[in-house]
């Protein structure tokens, strides 16, 4: 099996050199060290790494925020921050990046190192292993909408709160909304005799058909023969829910 491959973005070379020595010896794969947040970019497309770890002040006009920022929307690819930096405003830009991990650099001493290997390689196999669950999870996730896409009757799924994540064509025509503008909407908006949440839930329970009201967006209400089943994720966890219904003859 390939090593794992980290790329170290950090301006301090000898924290850097620091950070490679202990990420190969404990049996990672380092393609290069680099100091700007441009070159952390430019080097993610060419090397393709599994994970980031990037500092936060870097040479260059391009912060690590910033690079971290487009690594993530680009290449889909974990980042931990290791960085001196903690002040309110940094930590705030940070948390909208959605890092993986953030480890606070301490002042670099004579008889102590700025970090623990300890925590950083803690830090990188819970973020690894998250990381793969949900590359998992996603390609499921896709699956099961083109899964559901490709039925005929009407489908509406939701996630674990009831909130709309997908309608596909049928359930469309039936309801005059298009996929995008139920996003987020609740499923009680949809079906008028779901109350609320817990109504909701009940329904899969009964584990049959039964008669809704289904809004549709002119404005009316029709019935349908409808069912409501769980979607379950890894670990058998609750996901959501999907929505299969057909209009009852007239």
């Amino acid at each position: 099996m390939a090593a794992v491959r980290i790329l170290v973005v950090e301006d301090e070379r000898i924290t850097g050199e620091d950070i490679k020595r202990g990420l190969k010896k404990a049996g990672y794969n380092v393609p290069a060290i680099v100091v700007s947040g441009e070159d952390a970019v430019q080097k993610a497309e060419k090397f393709q790494p599994d994970l980031v770890i990037m500092d936060i002040k870097l040479d260059g006009e391009m912060d690590g925020i910033e690079a971290a920022e487009k690594i993530k929307s680009k290449l889909d690819i974990p980042v931990i921050y290791l960085t001196a930096y903690s002040d309110e405003t940094t930590l705030q830009r940070a948390k909208v990046t959605q890092p993986s991990g953030f480890i606070l650099k301490e002042p670099f001493g004579f008889l102590h190192k700025p970090f623990e290997d300890r925590e950083l390689h803690t830090a990188i196999d819970i973020t690894l292993n998250n990381h793969k669950l949900e590359k998992r999870f996603k390609s499921q996730n896709k699956w099961l909408q083109t899964m559901l896409s490709s039925i005929s009757d009407p489908v509406i799924s939701t996630d674990s709160k009831g909130k709309i994540n997908f309608m596909n064509t049928p359930a469309e025509d039936i309801t005059g909304f298009k996929d995008k503008d139920v996003l987020e909407m609740d499923i009680t908006d949809i079906f008028a005799d779901l109350k609320n949440l817990e109504d909701f839930e009940n329904e899969f329970k009964m584990q049959m058909p039964r008669d809704l009201v289904l809004k549709i967006k002119k404005g009316a209400q029709i019935k349908v023969d409808g069912s409501v089943n769980p979607v379950l994720g890894l670990d058998d966890k609750l996901e959501g829910y999907t929505v299969i219904f057909r209009p009852k003859p007239s």
